[in-house]
């Protein structure tokens, strides 16, 4: 037994970072050192292999000091845990347990049961849904009892010498029996849609909690777009589901009971019907599970083509200026057509479901009388006999269809759906893996002292930012111990900024302090650009911070981590994206030895050599392992690849100290010897850089000159208008129709009034088949009878059918036509629109627009034709058989309409203002996801959490009063239905003289019928206006201005143009959108073809969009460009784009094969695009990959770091070898070394070509021509 190491006395100091590993690969007696100088240092022992893990759930306190001390023998060994101290101290994210009570904890928790989604559903909101299921229970019963007075009310017409008052009596008695059922009916619906209102809001919730805790494993295996496809589609079938659940058992109680009556009405022969409805069931239950297949089938194309899209729009500016559009437009077109495809094969069994459904009461009829009049002579089917049994196989038809139907909806929600995938997804936030293959960190031993400030430095890919991800908990630890004392602040490579003002981005929810707040806007270089941005600080920033450069936005998020007074500070490269001036400026005032963090603790991941000096500790990174550490000169002493390193870039050491105009060198006398040589081009390049800034800093005085003159600041224009609801009636119909096609239109009108005519001969033929029974009281020519009544009914099963395909065509060719025309028109819009429209109501048109037009509005459309025509050949056949009900026509017609308008009026705009209050949510979400890493170190999950429920709730608002109008509509018509029951029903007991009972129970038993067809007919009305503005939302995103054509063909330039790239502004000047200032002003410049062009100036001063104006994306405003003397205004925008070259300033990747992301139109053979990965500089990470050039690149590139993707962008460059290339900002995010690299691959490669360089390296741009 090993000697326990003796605890060290002291309590741990705020904000300090350690990591140990006892194979200690730095010199001990460095450690050591630390270790006397800060003996009470909170500790942690990490022995990482393959990948970098790290556990943010225990941290443990360790000791160190003493164990450094030990034998080398003690050293190998892992490090022993000592007594935690008080818990008051501690800052354990996992509760105060040793690990020993940790593993017996752990261990008791695996009895615990399987977490069941289901069994919280049930306990949550169970007591309240079954109050519905009492009102269910009695409905069902009442149900009932209008066919037993039916039954009365014929045998009152046969009786001639029945007292009038008893006819009378039965006609209010079916009013009010009718009436009550409504009344219970609508109670019942209402508990269940509140039920289903709350599950939604509790799934929405519980998804967005989940997404902030979600793993990295877990995140990779689903996308944004997945995800938010779970919160939108998915919880919506839940809620769905619950208003129909309680067909369940109530569908077999109503089939039992409708069974029992007509026992008792025609004996026996009912078997032959049960018969064939057993017989249908297979058929029925066959069509649900193919159908579902396909729904899986098409849900699967839809994701697919939601996350394409959503790649798409978030890299549109990339496909611009590459002129990539066509070849992404056939791949969303090619996943579109497999999804129309299923869609078909779904129309073709909706089209057999439907036939089953309408002539499964028939079929179960004729047999049932068939059977019933040949069994026997003495069976004589009568006017009470067959419209009774009519009026309860009537009731039959809906439990019957409703029962497979409820089934399979229940299989689709309850097959382990993707939200309770989603939920049971690991809660506990433990585990933390990158990708597998791409980031190696192993053996890190890293102790940051209170207060210091340590740089991590090393190549594109060795583990930088791996490493601070770690720290924050973000990945997953193999083996070893992390610790952080205190809070974190967090400044991420790619700054993640929320479509919120500017303000509210440097603030996160912290209380506004001014004078705190203008100290962060100064210290961060903010307060120039405030004068410029429209609004100041209240300018509304647009989503992931679309109208702010590149450098503003690292900068707010550099903001926010000063404002946020944190303990440590975890900063990953903040200055890659700033110009030099700007990066000293910010070291010096945030975060070197004199700036505003000087008292914390700050790790700070940097490719910029000139600050080096200036930082407390080095750690220099190779591979996923530490090389060297120490201070800057123990590193130069040791004179290991760091030194080397050093005295080859040196160039960039100098730093201009603007005040004096001198130039301060922080550096050993040996390596000031090597820089003298360079002295003379480095001055001229520096009084190059001061003039440009002289340049920008007087205009920036002219500006706030300005500004004073005005006064008063103008009203800050919102960069992104709220979304538009249009009101009034959608004038959208016959847009549809057009879509369709009119003829087919009519067709299918035509073809829905033949199969009424053929059901309403159907009764007619039974009511003279059982008045002749009653005049004869004998049964002749039955299988006359019988077989007319077979024909028609058949005929109108087939008519069903053959309607509803035609129908369904007509919708799937429609839905083709409208997608094309939206996807067509967005890949031709201007880069304006993009800038401020957020995404996700772009998405939103793609994925739930598109989805009302694919399949709900062609159900709609059928269920309407269906309830418009049934109820239109009830009224006919009322009026043939009493004509005197035609006077009550009129009035009730106007009721109904009335109650119509004003329910469809009002319903509309709940929907629309439901569906404008969706969008927010969805885009909130996806937004969350991105910054789910910086969310989580500032601890501001709740904060977050809070927002998403007030964005539910605010949707809600507008859902729930939708719910309650439903209920007050189906009062108030199926109480017009009950008054047409009452009134056949009256005015047959007025005729009863002169009327047989075979048409008085045609009559009635068609109103009892009627009420139900009435409700759905509003119902479907307004579900078809609302629906049909998915079509609206469409068309109105399709029909939004577009940029210049793709292809001019009489101005085409040669195929070799430009030969050789020559490129002149004549009095050019641009600005971002109507009216916006210029951004560029009467800019006159003239490139001579070959020429390498630096482009150097302050952050926002307008070099991007300078590069921008080159390939079209921002139009002129005066002015224009020529290359090879072609106006490039003049041409089109393919033809122009092709012939250009960038490297863009953030590289964007999409998911597919590394392959597709290089050469999406499969231009280049394999040799060629190995020459171009070798050239750039990936070809050694390639060819490690199992996959090599299939390597599949996650959604953004995720799997790759930002410096690899930005090599992909240099290799995709040097495939395409274009005479004009445009660099912007291209090595930013990269290390020094791999950046002399490119420069260099670039001097060879593009020798005779023109090239421009935005950058903020001088020595990037030093050999340049100008």
């Amino acid at each position: 037994m090993k000697k326990r190491p003796k605890p060290v006395i002291g309590g741990v100091t705020e904000g300090c970072v350690s990591l140990i590993n006892p194979l200690l690969k730095s010199n001990p007696s460095t450690f050591r050192s630390l270790g006397e100088k800060h003996t009470n240092i909170y500790n942690i022992s990490a022995n990482f292999k393959e990948k970098v893990e790290f556990d943010e759930c225990f941290f443990y306190w360790k000791l160190i000091s003493s164990h450094f001390l030990h034998s080398a023998e003690d050293r190998s060994t892992q490090a022993l845990y000592s007594k935690p101290p008080p818990a008051r101290e501690s800052n354990h994210v996992g509760g105060e347990n040793s690990p020993e009570e940790v593993e017996v904890l752990l261990s008791k928790t695996k009895t615990h049961k399987k977490p069941s989604f289901l069994r919280s559903l049930i306990k949550a909101f169970g007591p309240y849904f079954l109050i519905g299921s009492a009102f269910k229970l009695l409905q069902d019963l009442i149900t009932f009892v209008n066919p037993q007075l039916l039954s009365l009310l014929i045998l009152f017409t046969k009786q001639k010498e029945a007292p009038t008052w008893w006819g009378y009596a039965l006609a209010f008695l079916m009013f009010f029996t009718a009436f009550l059922q409504t009344l219970i009916l609508h109670q019942h619906f209402q508990y269940c849609f509140v039920t289903g209102m709350r599950l939604r809001t509790s799934i929405i919730g519980a998804i967005y909690r989940k997404s902030l805790i979600i793993t990295n494993a877990a995140k990779r295996t689903s996308t944004v777009g997945e995800i938010v496809n779970l919160m939108s589609v998915d919880a919506q079938r839940f809620m769905d589901l619950t208003t129909f659940l309680n067909m369940l058992w109530s569908a077999p109680l109503q089939i039992i009971l409708a069974l029992y009556f007509l026992w008792q009405n025609l004996g026996p022969s009912v078997l032959a019907g049960v018969a064939v409805m057993i017989l249908l069931i297979p058929l029925n239950a066959a069509i649900a599970v193919r159908t579902r297949a396909y729904q899986v089938e098409q849900m699967q194309y839809k994701d697919t083509r939601i996350k394409l899209m959503n790649e798409i729009l978030n890299g549109i500016k990339v496909l611009k200026l590459y002129a990539w559009e066509n070849s992404f437009k056939d791949k969303v077109l090619e996943i579109r057509q497999k999804e129309l495809n299923v869609l078909r094969k779904t129309a073709y069994l909706g089209a057999l479901s439907t036939m089953a459904w309408t002539s499964a009461p028939f079929l179960v009829a004729l047999m049932t009388f068939a059977v019933y009049v040949t069994v026997d002579k003495n069976n004589i089917l009568d006017a009470e006999k067959a419209f009774v049994s009519l009026s309860l196989f009537n009731i039959l038809r809906f439990p019957l269809n409703m029962l497979p139907q409820v089934i399979s909806s229940v299989v689709q929600v309850g097959s382990p759906p993707p939200i309770t995938l989603l939920l049971l997804l690991t809660l506990e936030r433990m585990h933390f893996t990158d990708v597998p293959w791409c980031v190696f960190v192993r053996s890190i031993n890293l102790m940051v002292p209170q207060r210091s400030l340590l740089a991590v430095v090393g190549h594109v890919g060795c583990g930088k930012s791996s490493l601070v991800s770690a720290l924050l908990g973000e990945m997953e630890k193999l083996e070893g111990h992390i610790s952080i004392r205190g809070s974190v602040a967090y400044v991420p490579q790619q700054a993640w900024i929320q479509n919120a003002t500017l303000r509210d981005n440097i603030l996160f929810g912290k209380a506004y302090n001014e004078q705190k707040y203008r100290s962060c806007l100064e210290a961060c270089a903010l307060t120039p650009d405030l004068e410029v941005l429209p609004g100041g600080d209240l300018t509304e920033i647009g989503e992931k911070g679309i109208n702010l450069s590149g450098g503003q936005r690292q900068r707010v998020s550099l903001a926010r981590a000063l404002y946020n007074e944190a303990d440590v500070y975890l900063l990953d490269d903040p200055l890659s994206a700033v110009d030099s001036h700007v990066a000293k400026h910010i070291f010096d005032h945030v975060i070197g030895p004199e700036g505003a963090l000087q008292g914390k603790t700050r790790i700070l991941v940097t490719h910029g050599i000139s600050f080096l000096p200036q930082v407390d500790n080095i750690m220099v990174m190779v591979e996923g392992r530490v090389s060297e550490m120490g201070s800057y000169q123990e590193l130069l002493q040791q004179n290991g690849a760091f030194a080397e390193f050093l005295r080859n870039y040196s160039l960039e050491d100098i730093i201009e100290d603007e005040a004096t105009g001198t130039t301060t060198c922080y550096y050993s006398r040996e390596i000031q010897n090597l820089l003298s040589e360079v002295r003379s081009t480095a001055d001229f390049l520096f009084h190059l850089v001061i003039i440009c800034t002289h340049l920008v800093s007087s205009q920036s005085l002219i500006i706030r000159e300005e500004f004073k003159e005005k006064k008063k600041l103008p009203k800050v224009e919102k960069l992104i208008q709220a979304e538009t609801t249009e009101t009034g009636r959608s004038k959208v119909f016959w847009e549809y129709v057009k879509a369709v096609g009119p003829l087919l239109t009519l067709c299918i009108c035509f073809l829905y009034g033949c199969q009424n005519a053929a059901a309403i001969g159907a009764n007619i033929w039974l009511s003279q088949w059982t008045n002749d029974a009653a005049q004869n009281m004998t049964q002749e020519n039955v299988s006359m009878r019988v077989g007319v009544y077979a024909a028609l009914g058949i005929t109108q099963g087939i008519l069903v059918m053959v309607s509803s395909f035609t129908l369904a065509m007509g919708n799937i060719g429609a839905a083709r036509k409208l997608h094309y025309a939206l996807l067509d028109n967005k890949f031709h819009t201007p880069q304006s629109f993009f800038d401020t429209t957020p995404i996700g109501r772009v998405i939103n048109r793609f994925s739930k627009d598109i989805y009302v037009i694919d399949e709900a509005l062609p159900s709609t459309v059928l269920m309407f034709l269906g309830t418009f025509f049934s109820s239109l050949s009830t009224m006919i056949v009322i009026v043939a058989s009493t004509p005197i009900f035609a006077v009550v026509i009129a009035p009730l017609t106007f009721i109904y309409v009335f109650v119509q308008r004003f329910y469809v009026a009002t319903s509309r705009q709940l929907k629309r203002l439901e569906s404008v209050t969706r969008s927010p949510i969805y885009s909130h979400f996806s937004e969350t996801i991105t910054g789910s890493s910086v969310i989580r170190a500032y601890g501001r999950h709740d904060a977050f959490v809070l927002m998403s429920d007030m964005k539910v709730d605010e949707n809600q608002k507008s859902y729930y009063p939708g719910i309650v109008a439903n209920r007050w509509l189906g009062v108030r018509i199926e109480f017009i239905g009950n008054c047409i029951v009452l009134f056949a029903a009256l005015f047959a007991v007025i005729g009863k003289d002169n009327l047989n009972p075979g048409l008085v129970g045609l009559s009635v038993s068609y109103a009892l019928l009627v009420t139900m067809s009435l409700n759905w007919m509003v119902r479907m009305t307004s579900d078809l206006e609302s629906n049909i503005v998915a079509v609206e939302r469409v068309k109105e995103y399709s029909e939004t201005k577009i940029e210049a054509p793709w292809e001019v063909e009489d101005k085409k330039p040669s195929p070799d143009w430009p030969s050789q790239g020559k490129v002149e502004f004549l009095d050019y000047s641009v600005r971002y959108r109507e009216g916006l200032d210029l951004v560029l002003k009467n800019l006159t410049l003239s490139v001579v073809g070959g020429e390498k062009i630096g482009i150097v100036g302050r952050t926002g001063a307008g070099k991007s969009s300078m590069t921008l104006c080159l390939f079209r994306l921002l139009e002129a405003a005066g002015g224009e460009i020529t290359i090879d003397g072609v106006k490039i205004s003049e041409i089109g925008l393919h033809d122009l784009r092709s012939k250009l070259t960038i490297i863009p300033q953030e590289p964007v990747l999409f998911s597919g094969s590394l392959r597709m992301n290089l050469d999406p139109f499969d231009k280049y053979n394999d040799g060629e695009v190995w020459k171009a990965l070798e050239l750039s500089h990936l070809n050694k990470f390639v060819s490690n990959q199992p996959a090599k050039l299939e390597l599949e690149c996650s959604e953004g590139g995720e799997n790759l770091s930002v410096g690899q993707r930005q090599l992909v962008c240099l290799a995709r460059a040097l495939l395409r070898k274009t005479r004009i290339l445009i660099l912007d900002e291209a090595t930013a995010a990269i290390d020094l070394e791999t950046d002399d690299l490119i420069q260099s691959t670039i001097r060879t490669q593009f020798e005779d070509c023109t090239v421009f360089t935005i950058a903020h390296r001088l020595n990037t741009i030093m050999d340049y021509t100008r």
